[in-house]
């Protein structure tokens, strides 16, 4: 080997490892999680592990190449701008959050971090996107109910207890903004099935005690929940006054039958932040959230709890009970 030929394999030899440690490692993407409910609550982390458990499947590892900024604002609208505020500074590279309130609360914060929702109801017609097929701009996700099932609640209730001769449905106007649509179907069912239809909006706790003692002045009340992050939050104050008043309830989530709740039947919401997390997932790797369409809930669930049935003097006919995803005994 000439002299010259020996230098310029020296010289490479060198400078191989110099460059191997000059290499830019890989950019930890950082993703923000705003939720409305509060961070104490062993339901929200489950299904907040849904979306970091899918990131990891995907190959997003928290602390290697991702990580995540988390914020609750416990069922507090002011608090869910503020969140939404400190989120939004930090510049992150997608936010997933829950709530339409939350959703429009990120959306006045910021037009260019995308945002991908989870039980979001009609995002069309409360404004969080233009259409679902390709809302556009930056955000998009999953719904969590259809309008119609506002009768399904009141047909359910009705097949438990055929006593029930009226309904009222509870609503927080402040933060169900998209109530009228679950309004309109609920009263059509009440109607055809001869029951007295009320409206309890509620904003607090002795509110939410009063709807439901008003149900149980005579015989034959009941109350329908509707989804919104103020009912989630106060889903225990539901479930005891329930149970005090002894007035069959009907509710939205899962968690709301393993509390003690009587009934659920919704959207499984596990499956829905599973799925947001393909969505991030897809985001990180450069496709834009406004070509994503929003996506329905694929899996429904009916859960009843026998123990609650029991002690409200109910016998859940055995045609539902066989229907039921899960009895709770």
């Amino acid at each position: 080997m000439q002299r010259r030929d020996f230098v310029v394999l020296l010289a490479a030899t060198v400078a191989w490892p110099v460059a191997a440690l000059a290499q830019p490692s890989e950019r930890i993407r950082r993703v923000g999680i705003l939720v409305g409910s509060a961070e104490s609550d062993p339901n929200i982390q489950a299904w907040i592990a849904e979306v970091q458990n899918g990131l990891a499947a995907l190959g997003w590892r928290n602390g290697h190449n991702v990580h995540f900024e988390r914020r609750f604002a416990g069922g507090d609208v002011g608090r869910t701008q503020h969140h939404a505020q400190e989120l939004v500074r930090l510049d992150l590279d997608v936010i997933v959050t829950s709530s339409t309130p939350a959703a429009l609360v990120l959306l006045r914060e910021t037009r260019s971090i995308p945002v991908v929702f989870t039980n979001v109801t009609d995002p069309v017609g409360s404004g969080v996107v233009r259409n679902l097929a390709r809302p556009g701009g930056n955000v998009t996700g999953f719904t969590n109910f259809e309008s119609s099932i506002g009768g399904k609640w009141l047909e359910i209730l009705k097949d438990i207890s055929p006593s029930i001769k009226r309904a009222s449905i509870m609503t927080n106007p402040a933060v169900a903004t998209y109530s009228h649509d679950y309004i309109q179907s609920f009263e059509a069912a009440a109607t055809s099935l001869s029951v007295q239809a009320s409206v309890a909006p509620v904003n607090n706790v002795a509110e939410i005690d009063a709807a439901i003692a008003a149900q149980a002045r005579e015989p034959g009340g009941s109350v329908i929940v509707i989804p919104d992050i103020f009912i989630v939050a106060n889903r225990l104050a539901i479930i005891a006054s329930s149970a005090r008043h002894r007035v069959p309830v009907i509710y939205p989530y899962r968690v709301m039958a393993n509390d003690g709740g009587l009934v659920v039947y919704g959207p499984d919401i596990a499956d829905l932040y599973r799925r947001a997390a393909t969505y991030v997932d897809r985001i990180l790797k450069g496709e834009k959230p406004g070509d994503l369409p929003v996506q329905q809930p694929t899996k429904f669930e009916l859960v009843i709890n026998l123990k609650t049935a029991k002690a409200l003097g109910l016998a859940v006919p055995p045609t539902l009970l066989a229907l039921a995803d899960e009895v709770i005994e």
